[in-house]
């Protein structure tokens, strides 16, 4: 499966993006997806994940509560929501895809080629 993410930009501490991830092939509702971000200097961090068929997510306790990670299979696209801003958001955001939902880089396969989101004090 290939992915490409996109949606990534500059904006204001406390402002809102939204990221999408959207994939080739017909088999997109069969791995569960996720979004990692990696700053400069920093290994990638996982963010929020979700299983195949959108019914379960899981997130980092940094966003909790601020970002909603969903899913429409019949757009082969992930989304990531990212309300409430700030600074340390700042990094490259990547979406990846996996036969189960994880934590770890280490269990993704197939990774897109990242987007950048900048948040300015």
């Amino acid at each position: 499966v290939q992915l490409q993410a996109s949606g990534g930009g500059l904006v204001q501490a406390g402002g809102s993006l939204r990221l999408s991830c959207t994939a080739s092939g017909r088999t997109f509702n069969y791995y569960a997806m996720a979004w990692f971000h990696q700053a400069p200097g920093k290994e990638r961090e996982f963010v929020a994940a979700i299983s195949g068929s959108g019914g379960n997510t899981y997130y980092a306790d940094s966003v909790k509560g601020r970002f909603t990670i969903s899913r429409d299979n019949a757009k082969n696209t992930m989304y990531l929501q990212m309300n409430s801003l700030k600074p340390e958001d700042t990094a490259v955001y990547y979406c990846a895809a996996a036969w189960t939902m994880a934590t770890s880089h280490n269990e993704y396969r197939y990774w897109g080629q990242g987007t950048q989101v900048t948040v300015s004090s």
